[in-house]
């Protein structure tokens, strides 16, 4: 219960703040959060933690495990960096909408707005659009603003107003308008020329020998894009260019930009959704070449999932999104960083 004040380490680091109204904000958004769903017809599911693959992205780590067998003999396990494989083995298997308030893991990952252990809320619709999964976007986090009352939302001295028409802004268009870059231009097919985009950024940001076309773009994202993103109302930016697809589908009329989708408020990230990939040769292909990526920079890779590939192959044709509870029950109810906002923030840090 949230009541007198502890002493006890759960509420370090920041003891001095009482977390309390934060906390309280949280219960109010997730019974708002709930409703909601149920008023969809959504089922709330509940998938293992405990994963063989813990997802194939070059920059995502996940904690390592290992479950020893009755004979004595272990295998290697890791902690989900997210839900995914497993909602979308569920989609395979004909749940045709389905949530999850999921407590995943990120290696390497500390800050105002990460922690190593957070909640992601994550959703999909079997036989919808992407747009159909923005929609949603914007009605959750309206309703995550109505149950704490909050008019705006501000962080690091930015504000939005969560009831706004959010802004709807192509990837292509924000680098146009705030980096004065032609992305597409630097764009083949799903391939990205690195020397293309290299060449038109080497002013605006550094660019290593080692950097790839995805390095890069992503240093223009963070750099130039993302703190106008989010700045008086929400922004919606979508059409990720196709070397950033992930598990998104290519656009059928572009295949230079994939069904990919994030949605900003004050310059913070809250989600990221797709048009999802139902292709599992390409996603085998992606995964390949990310793990590949990953053993380059990182000197590890992650084993794939197997049972996920194959899932793939068998899902309807379907869109979801990974939401950051944390970040958005932050922003609602006024705290400055997201471990105020968690009952039991990391041990051992300051």
């Amino acid at each position: 219960m949230v009541g007198d004040k502890p002493s006890s380490p759960f509420w370090a680091p920041n003891r001095h703040i009482d977390r309390r109204p934060f906390l309280q904000a949280r219960g109010a958004i997730t019974a708002a959060v709930r409703a909601f769903f149920a008023e969809q017809g959504f089922v709330e599911v509940e998938t293992s933690v405990l994963q063989v693959s813990p997802g194939n992205e070059t920059h995502l780590h996940a904690p390592r495990t290992g479950i020893m067998r009755p004979d004595g003999s272990r295998v290697t396990r890791y902690l989900r960096t997210s839900p995914e494989f497993a909602c979308k083995k569920l989609l395979a298997a004909g749940e045709p909408r389905i949530f999850e308030l999921a407590r995943v893991f990120r290696d390497r990952e500390r800050g105002d707005l990460h922690l190593p252990e957070f909640t992601m809320l994550e959703w999909y619709r079997a036989g919808a659009p992407y747009d159909t999964i923005m929609a949603d976007c914007i009605v959750v986090i309206a309703h995550a603003a109505q149950a704490t009352g909050i008019g705006q939302f501000s962080f690091r001295g930015r504000t939005a107003d969560p009831f706004a028409e959010p802004e709807l802004l192509t990837v292509a268009h924000a680098f146009e308008q705030f980096a004065g870059i032609d992305l597409l231009s630097t764009i083949s097919g799903d391939e990205g020329d690195r020397d293309a985009l290299a060449a038109v950024a080497g002013t605006m940001v550094r660019v290593t020998e080692d950097d790839t076309w995805s390095d890069i773009f992503s240093k223009i994202l963070v750099e130039h894009v993302e703190p106008h993103l989010g700045l008086g109302r929400l922004t919606i930016l979508f059409e990720y260019p196709s070397p950033e697809a992930a598990l998104a589908r290519a656009k059928v009329d572009d295949p230079r930009v994939a069904e990919r989708f994030e949605v900003y408020a004050c310059g913070v990230e809250l989600a990221n959704g797709f048009g999802e990939l139902t292709d599992a040769e390409e996603q085998r292909r992606r995964f390949q070449l990310s793990m590949a990526e990953k053993q380059r920079r990182y000197g590890e890779a992650y084993p794939l999932d197997e049972d996920f590939l194959a899932a793939v192959g068998q899902m309807p044709e379907a869109s979801g999104v990974a939401l950051g509870f944390d970040r958005l029950v932050m922003l609602a109810s006024g705290a400055l960083r997201v471990d105020q906002v968690v009952w039991t923030p990391p041990q051992g840090e300051i």
